[in-house]
């Protein structure tokens, strides 16, 4: 006699607190974890980048050279570098065990919003209160950046790239996705300012939050609204 599976249940969203960490470095503006979820970068106002350790809760290092907030950070692939993005308008590229400045990267007009490596770490991608994202070449000592997106008509307030696309959202109330591969351009109007995008986990929607307390789920491929 066969017994009936049980059903299976829908994931939880968390219920516990695991851990408090006092950062200590004023106001957090953004709080990253690295790839594998050991580690967590805290940007602070009092111009400060920290890494901690997420199973104990230590600070492992602060990594000091902006001239203003540190508004957003990011890991490598491979746990070897850093690159965060300021108020000071420039990205800086850090190497994780000296905590030394490799690369800072002056362009931007404006504060710097948000920032992300691509996937093999070569690349650096930032975008600003100017109206750009910026992409950077990690292994070239060249100070430009190798190509300027300067389709935004007003501050980019978010970006995420997943393998050969970026997606971007900004302040005109838009969300772009740019493929890299075959040089092409998806616009999604949304009618209130972006505050946050991401791509779903099987990389076939967007998410995206915006001013009017809306989260919105769209199909990447034809822009349909899923949900909200």
């Amino acid at each position: 006699m066969a017994f009936p599976q049980p059903k299976p249940q829908p994931p939880q969203l968390p219920q516990h607190l695991l851990r408090t960490i006092d950062c200590q470095q004023g106001a957090v503006r953004a709080v990253r974890f690295n790839v594998d979820g050991n580690y967590l970068l805290s940007c602070g106002s009092d111009k400060s980048l920290k890494l901690w350790s997420v199973g104990r809760g230590t600070l492992l290092k602060t990594y000091s050279g902006h001239g203003y907030e540190v508004l957003d950070a990011d890991g490598s692939y491979d746990n070897s570098q850093l690159c965060s993005c300021s108020s000071d308008k420039t990205v800086i590229l850090w190497d994780v065990a000296t905590g030394q400045v490799t690369r800072k990267l002056r362009g931007h007009a404006g504060k710097v919003n948000c920032v992300q490596f691509n996937e093999e770490g070569s690349v650096i991608l930032s975008g600003s209160i100017d109206g750009t994202v910026r992409c950077w070449d990690t292994r070239s000592r060249r100070n430009e950046p190798i190509q300027v997106l300067d389709e935004a008509r007003d501050s980019i307030s978010s970006l995420k790239v997943a393998q050969h696309e970026l997606l971007t959202g900004s302040v005109d109330g838009r969300v772009r996705r740019y493929d890299l591969r075959m040089g092409q351009l998806h616009v999604d109007f949304i009618s209130s300012p972006i505050t946050c995008v991401c791509f779903s986990q099987d990389g076939q929607c967007t998410l995206s939050s915006s001013l009017d307390s809306t989260v919105r789920l769209l199909d990447k491929s034809t822009g349909e609204m899923l949900g909200e």
